[in-house]
């Protein structure tokens, strides 16, 4: 069987929307500003976006506020075509234990990832809906080492749940984490060097000690 090509799939949607001469309305969930960079330097000249930033697994505490600080600082600095706007998310770190219990020990990418994608692209969804925005997605696909089959899969199935259209994506290809790596240089941003949450705090920690 293939495999899909989301970016060229978005490349034929967007190629859709500037045919009707629309500027449509999008939630982009993100995960961190160095990941949302790009994504919003390409994605801001074709919609209107709002940024959801809902990432209950980051850890510990003050690394969350760093995050969303970061956030709002580079959705003001940066210069877009169209209007990006920023909606905070609850900060709701129980929700994310819940949903990962059991898993904890598992490697990173595993299963436990894959719930923790389900939880906050729920709750993208959800507030896409909310907003009447047309679509949602989020920033994710734009590391390498998350799987973007399985984000665009848990999207789409979101998407026929909950009512709102899913963009899907791989905001990798076209060297879109190269431009990110880039454009976090060009802002003086803050680059963490593990995905968030206190499994893959510990799992960096040890690779580093060659454990």
């Amino acid at each position: 069987m293939n495999r899909r090509n989301y970016q060229r799939e978005l490349e034929q949607k967007i190629q859709e929307i500037e045919k009707n001469h629309r500027v449509p309305k999008l939630l982009l969930h993100s995960c961190c500003a160095p990941c949302s960079s790009y994504v919003i330097e390409y994605l801001s000249q074709y919609f209107s976006i709002t940024v959801f930033y809902y990432n209950p697994n980051i850890y510990p505490d003050s690394e969350y506020e760093k995050r969303v600080e970061e956030q709002k600082r580079f959705i003001q600095e940066f210069e877009a075509r169209y209007p990006v706007d920023f909606i905070p998310g609850d900060f709701e770190k129980e929700c994310f234990y819940e949903a990962v219990r059991g898993l904890e020990g598992t490697k990173e990418g595993g299963e436990r990832c894959s719930r923790c994608f389900r939880l906050r692209l729920r709750k993208t969804a959800f507030m896409a809906k909310k907003i009447h925005a047309d679509y949602f997605t989020t920033t994710l696909s734009i590391s390498p080492l998350k799987n973007a089959d399985k984000l665009n899969e848990i999207g789409e199935e979101l998407s026929r749940e909950i009512g709102v259209s899913y963009l899907s994506s791989d905001f990798k290809k076209r060297n879109g984490y190269k431009r990110s790596v880039e454009l976090s240089a060009e802002f003086g941003m803050y680059r963490q060097d593990y995905c968030g949450c206190i499994f893959s705090k510990q799992e960096r920690e040890a690779q580093k000690e060659g454990r």
